[in-house]
């Protein structure tokens, strides 16, 4: 069994440690999904240089979660980005970037687990931070005169997040933004070995809907 899945059975069990022995406990299951803006702005030169001067672009995903008490909560999430962009040539990191016309695809998804504190309970408008691990999945492919490479990989990231949670009924509405950082994810050839940088994680910033039962 590969080290990668070995990190994900470890935190699947952290979070069936944490959440089953609690539920019945907990005061309340919630799931939601959302959407926003993710900006890898810990790979931006390499990133800019492959999209076109862009570092970043929508994002999806979900997340559920079960109360703790009256101000603790965990939860699992997943969040998708997807960007085309071409490959490019870069002499060195203080050189501009030249495109070659080869199609690129690049795919970010990180699943995570995460323990938070809401620092009120009884107001409609709630804020709250928390802190995770997860698995983050970068999967690139690039279409080289019809010649198809795939290139994917798995690693571990941390997840901090904050934010507002409105409403009190059972449908509600939240604006999170998290910061996450996945080293060792990229680096070793093409643009982003120039730039010496190996880290697909940034910030995001997404809106959530939110269901309660």
């Amino acid at each position: 069994m590969s080290s990668r899945w070995r990190v994900a059975g470890l935190i699947g069990v952290c979070v069936v440690s944490v959440l089953a022995p609690r539920a019945a406990r907990a005061e309340g299951f919630a799931i939601g999904v959302e959407g926003g803006f993710y900006q890898m702005t810990n790979a931006s030169n390499s990133a800019k240089a492959v999209f076109d001067g862009s570092s970043g672009g929508a994002t999806f995903g979900g997340l559920a979660r079960v109360d703790l008490g009256r101000s603790f909560f965990a939860g699992v999430g997943g969040r998708v980005f997807r960007k085309d962009g071409q490959r490019v040539f870069v002499a060195d990191k203080d050189s501009p970037s030249f495109p070659l016309g080869h199609p690129l695809k690049v795919r970010i998804l990180p699943v995570y687990a995460l323990l938070g504190y809401r620092f009120s309970h009884d107001a409609a408008l709630t804020p709250y931070a928390g802190l995770g691990v997860g698995l983050t999945s970068y999967h690139e492919e690039s279409n080289v005169a019809g010649d198809v490479t795939n290139v994917s990989t798995s690693k571990v990231s941390g997840h901090l997040v904050a934010g507002l949670e409105y409403g009190r009924s059972h449908l509600r509405f939240a604006v999170e933004g998290m910061y996450m950082t996945a080293p060792n994810t990229i680096g070793l050839e093409g643009v982003s070995n120039i730039y010496d940088e190996d880290d697909v994680g940034g910030l995001s910033v997404v809106g959530r809907v939110v269901f309660v039962p």
